[in-house]
């Protein structure tokens, strides 16, 4: 991208959020992105049924936050190797896997946030 200096500062700044905007609107074209946000749509629904409190609240969006910033982060991590080096190598695969494997574990991570709080929830419903 070329540097434009006789651009305003609110010129660069709209087109650095426009360029960010076209991110966002990439990110649920990917394949994984498609399992995170709709386990995140199934999170806030079962949070709004159960009222959970305002800090389960906070938690739950920081773990639907860092799930998906992790498989952006994946996503644009594997697009950058493959347009770099698009035959396979040892190194990249590596990278990737490590990439993919941080995605893992943040959802393994969140997954077990939301059954410590929901499971208690869902269990005194059921003790009625």
């Amino acid at each position: 991208m070329e540097n434009r200096p006789e651009e305003s500062y609110l010129r660069k700044r709209k087109r650095a959020f426009r360029h960010a905007w076209d991110g966002i609107l990439m990110f649920p074209k990917e394949p994984h992105a498609k399992i995170h946000l709709v386990s995140a749509a199934l999170v806030l629904i079962l949070a709004l049924v159960l009222k959970v409190s305002r800090t389960e609240w906070v938690v739950l969006l920081l773990c639907i936050a860092l799930v998906l910033l992790a498989e952006i982060l994946n996503s644009a991590f594997e697009r950058l190797c493959d347009a770099l080096h698009p035959e396979q190598h040892p190194l990249i695969k590596e990278g990737k896997d490590l990439a993919a494997g941080a995605v893992l574990i943040c959802s393994f991570i969140a997954a077990a946030i939301g059954l410590f709080i929901f499971g208690a929830k869902l269990l005194s419903i059921l003790e009625l």
